[in-house]
């Protein structure tokens, strides 16, 4: 079983009770987090996660900060 995600030691990711009930989302949006950790464990590439967060004004350097964060955190098989 995997451990939890501390999303509040992620770069570009916000945790605000204020904001989507306190779920983390991408620094400046309301977007969550877990829209790229959904997508993965779908079988989503990184290039379509973007395409999908670029109609929010989520950046591609976000995209990859959480990628990266991921990478690193929980290394798993669907993080390319």
């Amino acid at each position: 079983m995997m451990e939890p995600i501390d999303w509040s030691k992620c770069p570009g990711v916000e945790i605000d009770p204020k904001r989507q009930s306190g779920t983390p989302v991408f620094a400046g949006t309301r977007v969550p987090v877990n829209v790229v950790t959904n997508n993965l464990h779908r079988g989503g590439t990184p290039d379509e996660i973007e395409e999908i967060l670029d109609n929010f004004d989520v950046t591609r350097e976000q995209v990859n900060a959480v990628l990266g964060f991921l990478r690193r955190h929980q290394p798993i098989a669907s993080v390319r």
